[in-house]
């Protein structure tokens, strides 16, 4: 694979998705956030009356699932979505769905494809390990769960959503669970895969830490 990949992987509310949006930005390259696709699947199988936990089904309706990624914005059935499949119940939603085989199967192919010159940055659970094993760099990025769960908590009250701080901890307990612990790609640190703890970091100095890391991967 010649066009150059960056992976960032890790946890729910790690910051994975600003930080790798922010990359892309800086280095000219195209964005896949994977765990969009999730959402988008989790919101289109809640509005079919599609149950989580029915794999046949949710596979059947991620191959045909009718969404677009349009100048960062999310998109289904022809109506913008960014906002809706952020909702805290669709993210768990898509956790659920991302645990079953058939359906990860299904989204594979989809997420190849967003690889393309002049590069691609890409976030989520197993994009270093599966969908692009041979990316030229690989990043595990996490945080605390306090930290995380802070984060969260802060970015749902800036919206003017309503939040409760030990719930959202418990929930990102409960997905870090979910997500290490599923049958098929499971969250977790690869050898290969540099760590970057942004427990005591902010945005930009992450997005420089990754920067700095590319280059010395070019360069090698």
């Amino acid at each position: 694979m010649t066009t150059p990949i960056i992976t960032i992987d890790g946890p729910s509310a790690s910051g994975k998705g600003t930080i790798a949006a922010i990359v892309a930005h800086r280095l000219g390259f195209h964005y896949l956030d994977s765990g969009s696709l999730y959402r988008l699947l989790a919101l289109h199988t809640r509005q079919q009356s599609i149950a989580w936990d029915d794999e046949t089904r949710v596979a059947a309706a991620a191959i045909s699932l009718p969404a677009k990624f349009i100048d960062g914005h999310s998109w289904l059935n022809g109506k913008e979505v960014s906002a809706t499949i952020r909702a805290e119940h669709i993210g768990n939603g898509a956790s659920q769905i991302a645990a079953l085989p058939a359906v990860r199967a299904a989204l594979l192919q989809r997420q190849r494809d967003f690889c393309a010159e002049p590069g691609l940055v890409t976030d989520g659970r197993d994009m270093g390990s599966i969908v692009f094993p041979m990316a030229l760099l690989k990043i595990f990025l996490t945080a605390s769960q306090e930290e995380r769960a802070e984060r969260r908590y802060k970015q749902l009250i800036n919206k003017g959503e309503s939040a409760n701080l030990p719930q959202i901890k418990l929930d990102i307990i409960n997905r870090d669970v979910r997500d290490a612990t599923r049958s098929i790609a499971p969250l977790r640190h690869e050898s290969d895969a540099l760590l970057l703890d942004t427990t005591q970091l902010n945005v930009d100095q992450a997005v420089e830490k990754i920067l700095m890391w590319f280059q010395e991967k070019q360069a090698s």
